[in-house]
C-alpha cells in the first residue's frame, strides 16, 4: 500500500414527499445535483451505456479531461450542463488569485471548457481552523440557477451557477473582491464562525442537502489544536438554513462536551415509516434523526460498542463518523473510522432500523460487521466511505483497500474484493458495475451482483495518473472521475480531440 502524502480528506430536495425505498435509484432533475446523486446518499445510478474501458494515452473514450489543483476532494457534482469540482488554487485559473485557497471549478458538461471558479483565502488562524492546501474538500448542491457549498473558512454559500459570465452582480451579496467573468457570484453567505462561534478543527467541511426551503450540512465544530479541549460546545454541530435567505432556521448542538475530533460528514434525508427524517452523523460518533422542519429529535444511535474507548492519534478503539449515512428501505447504512492520518484500525458497519424512536443503540442494531465476521482477522476495518445498495446487496469499503457484498437484509457476506491500497472515496453501482478508485490511483471496474464462486468478478482496471480520493459519478450517458490533480470525462465511443 503506498504511503498516504496528504494530511486527510472529508468526504465523501426537491423530493421531501418521496419515500425513499432505495429499491431503484431515484429520479431528480436535470439541473439538480449532490454528493450521492439523491439526498438518501445512496452510491448507485440508473445511467446505461457507461463504458468498462478506457486509454488516457490514446484518449479512447475520453470524452475530455482538466486539470485541477494539486488535491482535489469535492465532487464530481453535475448538474444544469455543467460540472463542479471542489479543489485547491495550485492550478490557478485567474492570475489574480494567487497563494493557498480553497476552490470551486465549474465546467462545461459537453466539452469541459472551464467556466468559473470561487476562490477562498485561507483563515488566518492557521492549520487549527484550516489545513495547507487542501481546498474546499466537501462536494456542493446544485438545484436551478444556485450552488451551495460550505467554504474552506466555514462560510455556508449560496453562489449563481452562472457566476459572472452573465454579466450580473446578483445579490443581497454584492462585494466580491474578485468580479471578473471566470470569477463566483455570492447570492448570500453565513459565516458560522463569527455567527455561530463554531470552531472548525483542521477544516469545515460538509456536502449540504437541501429539502424543500431547508438546507442542512454539518459546521465542523471540533477540537483544538491540543486535541483535548472543545472551545464551543455550545455552538451548532448541525444546522438547518433557509436555502433564499441565508437565515438560520434552527440548529443542534448534540454531541456538545462529547465531540471526539471534529464534525466532518454529511446528512442524508429520506421518508422513512412514512416519517421524514434528515440524518446528522455527529462528532461523537453517534448517528442522529431529526424532524427536518423543526429540528425535534427522532433518534439516536451510537455507532460504537459501549465497551469502545477514544484514544488521542487514534490507537483507541472508537471512532468518529466520517462516512456518509444512506437510507435504503426504512433503514440508515453507517460505517465508522477516523481521520487517515490516524491509520487503520477496528471498523463497524451497522444497519440500522430507522422507524424505531428514543436512544436505539440498544436493539436499533438490524445487523452489524466488525473485524473478524466473514472467518478473516483482518476484516472489517475503519471506513471513510459510504455505502452503494442495489438490489439489495450492500457494497462498502474500507479504508484498508477491502471492498466487501454484503446482503442488505442480513449482512451476509458475498465476496470480498482486495484493491491493494486505500480506499478514501466510494463504490459506485451503475449500468450493471461497480466502480471503485484508490489511493494508487486505480480504478476498478466490477460487476454488480453476488460474485461468482465466492469471488467478485472484476471487468477491467485502469490507472488514473495520481490518486482518486472520490467516488466516479454517471450522468447522461458520461463517467466522471476525479483524479488528484485531473477531472475526466468518460463515455462510450469517445475519443479525445
Amino acid at each position: 500500500m503506498t504511503q498516504r502524502p496528504l494530511k486527510f480528506v472529508f468526504l465523501i430536495p426537491l423530493l421531501a414527499a418521496v419515500a425513499l425505498s432505495g429499491a431503484v435509484a431515484e429520479k431528480i432533475p436535470d439541473d439538480v445535483g449532490m454528493y450521492g446523486g439523491t439526498p438518501s446518499r445512496n452510491m448507485v445510478s440508473d445511467e446505461t451505456g457507461l463504458p468498462s474501458t478506457w486509454n488516457l494515452s490514446t484518449g479512447e473514450n475520453v470524452k475530455w479531461r482538466q486539470p485541477l489543483g494539486s488535491q482535489s476532494y469535492g465532487g464530481p457534482v453535475i448538474a444544469g450542463g455543467k460540472v463542479y469540482a471542489g479543489t485547491n488554487n495550485e492550478g490557478a485559473r485567474n492570475p489574480a488569485i494567487t497563494g493557498d485557497r480553497g476552490n470551486v471549478m465549474a465546467f462545461e458538461v459537453e466539452t469541459g471548457k472551464f467556466l468559473w471558479q470561487a476562490a477562498h483565502a485561507k483563515l488566518s488562524s492557521g492549520r487549527v481552523h484550516d489545513w495547507p492546501l487542501q481546498g474546499v474538500c466537501a462536494a456542493p448542491y446544485v438545484e436551478g440557477d444556485r450552488l451551495y457549498y460550505v467554504s474552506n473558512q466555514a462560510e455556508l454559500i449560496a453562489s449563481d451557477t452562472e457566476g459572472f459570465l452573465d454579466g450580473e452582480n446578483d445579490g443581497p451579496f454584492t462585494a466580491e473582491e474578485h468580479a471578473t467573468k471566470i470569477d463566483e457570484d455570492i447570492i448570500w453567505k453565513l459565516d458560522m464562525i463569527d455567527e455561530l462561534d463554531v470552531f472548525p478543527h483542521n477544516l469545515a467541511v460538509g456536502s449540504p442537502v437541501v429539502v424543500d426551503d431547508l438546507i442542512f450540512t454539518v459546521t465542523g465544530n471540533g477540537v483544538d489544536e491540543g486535541h483535548v479541549t472543545i472551545p464551543a460546545p455550545f455552538a451548532p454541530s448541525f444546522i438547518a438554513v433557509n436555502k433564499k435567505t441565508g437565515e438560520l432556521v434552527w440548529e443542534s448542538a448534540a454531541p456538545g462536551t462529547k465531540i471526539l475530533h471534529g464534525s466532518w460528514s454529511n446528512p442524508a434525508y429520506g421518508v422513512i415509516g412514512g416519517v421524514p427524517q434528515i440524518i446528522f452523523p455527529g462528532g461523537d460518533g453517534w448517528l442522529y434523526s431529526f424532524e427536518p422542519k423543526t429540528g425535534k429529535e427522532l433518534w439516536r444511535f451510537d455507532c460504537n460498542p459501549k465497551d469502545s474507548k477514544w484514544s488521542l492519534g487514534g490507537q483507541g478503539s472508537r471512532n468518529n463518523i466520517v462516512s456518509t449515512p444512506v437510507v435504503y428501505k426504512d433503514r440508515v447504512y453507517i460505517g465508522v473510522g477516523q481521520d487517515p492520518e490516524h491509520g487503520e484500525g477496528v471498523g463497524h458497519f451497522y444497519a440500522i432500523d430507522a422507524t424505531k424512536r428514543g436512544d436505539i443503540s440498544e436493539g436499533g442494531a438490524v445487523w452489524h460487521i466488525s473485524e473478524g465476521d466473514f472467518g478473516d482477522s483482518d476484516a472489517f476495518h475503519r471506513t471513510i466511505s459510504t455505502a452503494a445498495i442495489a438490489d439489495d446487496i450492500v457494497y462498502i469499503a474500507d479504508l484498508s483497500g477491502f471492498l466487501y457484498a454484503l446482503d442488505a437484509n442480513s449482512g451476509e457476506h458475498f465476496w470480498t474484493y482486495d484493491l491493494f491500497a486505500a480506499v478514501w472515496g466510494s463504490a459506485y453501482v451503475a449500468d450493471g458495475k461497480i466502480y471503485i478508485g484508490d489511493e494508487d490511483g486505480d480504478v476498478a471496474v466490477l460487476k454488480a451482483g453476488k460474485g461468482k464462486d465466492g469471488e467478485a468478478e472484476l471487468i477491467s482496471e485502469f490507472n488514473m495518473g495520481s490518486s482518486v480520493y472520490t467516488t466516479p459519478v454517471a450522468r447522461d450517458g458520461v463517467l466522471y472521475i476525479m483524479s488528484r490533480n485531473t477531472l475526466f470525462a468518460l463515455a462510450q465511443g469517445a475519443t479525445e480531440k
